[in-house]
């Protein structure tokens, strides 16, 4: 008999990964996908991990710039910081659906459960998510299946309605039992795990994007470290700690200036923008100065170079803020 394809996203957490052992135990074959988001929605080791437990193949799609939108004017608009939820699943059935097309597949399936979030999962957002996917009728939900419509899968026979889920609302303890009983683990905790859903995560993309932003990429370095607005064209990001100041490096672009020196400890500083001055780069000095134990020290040169050229170092006498200046530009 010939095997039916199912395409759902995994998204490192238990629902998604309960959804899809309901249809693999009824002999459908599933194919996993993720949207690789540079903050948030599932750390990228944990949806690998459940793949592999579930021993079904897996693709990772990266966030395209054709998301910029989604963050810029949503049409179901933002939930309580810069979080487009409906906007960004029906992105992201959008490109389950392209890949469900191009394996052949009969249908995507998501781990929603029906009152589960407040922004994205109410039974009117489901029935938005699905219309504006472009797969109306495609789109099953095996955990609250048996409280939604009939989905053509399962008019297909496809998929055996009897055996799918009625769960509501936001307690889990079913999934976290049948977790138990299927031996899953390494999955995500409920809730969060999206940085738009923070207001301060929120503030900056906003920030960044009302000054102009042309790739997804340059929004990626906003998930770390302290923010500064130098002036309507440059910004500052310092990092708190050793794994902040890696992700800094990590995400600089090109011409960003990294801003680090060696003699003593100190943060790394990433200055962005268009024209920058000699003063915006000595007030850059003057933060990494300012956070580090040298606060009170005569100013201090201080080594940079652009991301792209990290051989071309050059040194900058710093600029040390004032304390009350500090609070005017930070953010």
């Amino acid at each position: 008999m010939k095997k039916h394809k199912a395409v759902g996203l995994l998204s490192g957490g238990l629902d998604s990964a309960l959804a899809a052992k309901l249809l693999l135990d009824q002999g459908i074959e599933v194919h996993a996908v993720n949207i690789s988001m540079p903050w948030g929605c599932g750390r990228p080791s944990r949806v690998i991990k459940l793949a592999e437990q579930l021993g079904i193949p897996f693709v990772s799609i990266p966030l395209g710039d054709d998301y910029l939108p989604v963050l810029k004017t949503p049409r179901y608009g933002f939930g309580v910081a810069h979080n487009p939820c409906v906007d960004c699943h029906i992105y992201m059935l959008k490109k389950a659906a392209e890949y469900m097309r191009e394996i052949g597949a009969a249908f995507v399936f998501t781990g929603e459960v029906i009152g589960q979030r407040p922004m994205s999962q109410r039974r009117k957002c489901l029935d938005w998510v699905e219309q504006g996917s472009g797969i109306p009728g495609r789109v099953l939900r095996p955990l609250s299946a048996r409280l939604l419509e009939v989905t053509i899968p399962e008019k297909e026979g496809i998929v055996d309605r009897a055996k799918l889920l009625d769960l509501v609302g936001r307690n889990r303890r079913r999934q976290l039992d049948m977790a138990v009983e299927l031996g899953l683990t390494g999955f995500s905790t409920p809730g969060g795990g999206c940085l738009l859903t923070e207001k301060v995560f929120g503030r900056r993309v906003k920030d960044v994007l009302a000054r102009g932003c042309d790739s997804i990429r340059e929004t990626a370095i906003l998930g770390a470290g302290r923010y500064f607005r130098l002036s309507d064209d440059a910004f500052v990001l310092l990092g708190r700690d050793q794994e902040e100041n890696d992700f800094l490096l990590k995400y600089a672009i090109g011409t960003d200036i990294v801003f680090r020196t060696y003699d003593f400890p100190s943060p790394t500083v990433v200055l962005r923008g268009k024209n920058i001055t000699e003063a915006q780069m000595a007030l850059s000095a003057g933060l990494l100065q300012f956070f580090s134990k040298y606060c009170d020290a005569v100013p201090k040169l201080v080594p940079c170079w652009t991301s792209a050229s990290p051989d071309a170092v050059r040194q900058v006498l710093a600029d040390i803020p004032s304390e009350q200046f500090l609070k005017e530009i930070w953010m």
